[in-house]
């Protein structure tokens, strides 16, 4: 059994300037472009957390989008294991975002993904349990055994969903197969 870890030890910190290629038509900052900077951080902080070459993306839980992220922002995105399993690790994830301008701090997103340490044959390797210090971080872990119970029943129904769910091209579909 590896050594517990406290999340801080997981802790990575990005800070971006918001660019005008990544606007929506609203001119604020597109979603997908937030969603792959929380999946770049978060597998950081998974591979940080475990020591190991590989950690893949086992699920995004939630992302919630809180508050716009305007040009002038900059996006600061900070990720930590909050709760572990046997072979997997939740990674939680916060943006702030800060007017260049003004200072002023808000934030603006949270996310909860989910990852898998892989050892060199692609195998699920166990990861070290977390000892939570701060409120914060007592809390996530406090309340993930919840949100572990969640993913479980949600990937339950995917697996039966995925049964009853066609292939078919829709093209094909009242006609011939290909």
């Amino acid at each position: 059994m590896k050594e517990a870890k406290h999340p801080k030890e997981s802790l990575v910190v990005n800070t971006d300037q918001v660019m005008i290629n990544d606007l929506n038509n609203y001119n604020t900052l597109f979603g997908g472009v937030l969603m792959k900077k929380l999946d770049n951080n978060a597998t950081l902080s998974a591979r940080r957390h475990a020591r190991v070459k590989e950690c893949v993306t086992a699920s995004t839980d939630s992302i919630d989008f809180l508050y716009p992220i305007q040009q002038s922002d900059s996006v600061c995105v900070e990720s930590y294991v909050s709760y572990v399993g046997n072979k997997s690790m939740e990674i939680f994830c916060k943006v702030i975002a800060e007017d260049m301008m003004t200072g002023e701090r808000r934030m603006a997103a949270t996310a909860f993904l989910t990852f898998v340490a892989l050892d060199e044959n692609k195998k699920p390797v166990k990861v070290p349990e977390i000892i939570p210090e701060t409120e914060e971080e007592k809390f996530l872990y406090e309340s993930g055994k919840e949100r572990a119970e969640r993913r479980r029943i949600r990937r339950k129904h995917s697996k039966t969903l995925t049964e009853i769910i066609g292939l078919e091209k829709p093209w094909n579909l009242g006609g011939e197969a290909s």
